[in-house]
C-alpha cells in the first residue's frame, strides 16, 4: 500500500471515529492531517456544524478553500479535538512535532484541547525520539545565532532550516534550528533546557500532549494507543 493511501486510511478513520456534530475541532499541519481537513470539509457540505481552528497558515487556505469556515483559536472557549500529524511517536506516545515549521502554533492548540488525536503511518513509530528525525526549535530572529550556540551546549548540531536558498519562516516570522540529538534519553529534562534558552520560544517536543495515537499499516489495519 502506497504512503499516500497509508495518510489517507488514518486521517479518514481519525474524522469518523472523533468527529461529532457541534464540535469545535483543531485541524493540524502537514501531508498527513491535509487528508483530515479534506475529510472534514465533506462533512461540512454535507450539513455537519462544525467550527474549526487552524495550526498553520497553510492548513488555514485548505481548510477554506474545502468549505470549512477558520475561527481564531483566542475566540473560541475550548477545542473538543485536535487532529494532527506527528513526526516521531515513542511507546509512551511522547512526540517530536515541527518538521512542516507549525510547532508554536501546533503547541497552542494542541494544549487548548479536550483530546489530541495524532495520526501517523507505521514509519513514524520509533524506540526513542531523535532517532529518525532531528528535533525543530523555534527561535527569535534577533541573535539566533547566540541563541543556537546555547542550543548546541546542550548536546547536539544544530542547523538553521533553510527554504529557497533563505532562512526558513515560520508562521510567526520566527527561525527554526533543526537540532540532532541522537537519541533522546530524557526528553523532559531537554525540554525544560532548551525552552529557558533566551530566545528561544518552543521547541518540537510534545509531552504528555497525545490522548489517543492512531498509527496506520502496510496490511491496510490501524492500530490504537491511548483511549
Amino acid at each position: 500500500m502506497s504512503e499516500l493511501n497509508l495518510k489517507k486510511i488514518v486521517a479518514e478513520k481519525a474524522v469518523n471515529d472523533y468527529v461529532e456534530d457541534g464540535m469545535t475541532v483543531g485541524l493540524g499541519t502537514g501531508s498527513t492531517a491535509y487528508y483530515v481537513i479534506l475529510k472534514v470539509g465533506e462533512l461540512v457540505k454535507s450539513g455537519m456544524k462544525l467550527k474549526c481552528v487552524a495550526t498553520s497558515e497553510q492548513t488555514e487556505k485548505i481548510a477554506k478553500e474545502c468549505g470549512i469556515t477558520i475561527l481564531d483559536v483566542g475566540d473560541v472557549d475550548h477545542i473538543d479535538v485536535t487532529i494532527d500529524g506527528a513526526d516521531a511517536v515513542d511507546p509512551k506516545m511522547q512526540l517530536v512535532k515541527g518538521l512542516g515549521g507549525a510547532l508554536v502554533r501546533e503547541k497552542i492548540v494542541a494544549s487548548n484541547s479536550m483530546s489530541e488525536v495524532i495520526i501517523v503511518d507505521e514509519s513514524k513509530m520509533v524506540e526513542e525520539l531523535g532517532t529518525n528525525c532531528p528535533l525543530p526549535v523555534e527561535v527569535l530572529q534577533f541573535g539566533h545565532k547566540i541563541s543556537k550556540k546555547a542550543i548546541e551546549k546542550q548536546g547536539c548540531k544544530a542547523v538553521l532550516r533553510m527554504k529557497d536558498g533563505k532562512p526558513f519562516i515560520s508562521d510567526g516570522g520566527n527561525y527554526i534550528y533543526d537540532c540532532d540529538f541522537g537519541p533522546i534519553g530524557n526528553p523532559f529534562f531537554l525540554e525544560t533546557r532548551l525552552n529557558v534558552i533566551p530566545g528561544v520560544l518552543d521547541n518540537g517536543l510534545f509531552l504528555n500532549t497525545a490522548t489517543t495515537v492512531l498509527t496506520s499499516h502496510k496490511d491496510g489495519t490501524v492500530t490504537k494507543m491511548g483511549e
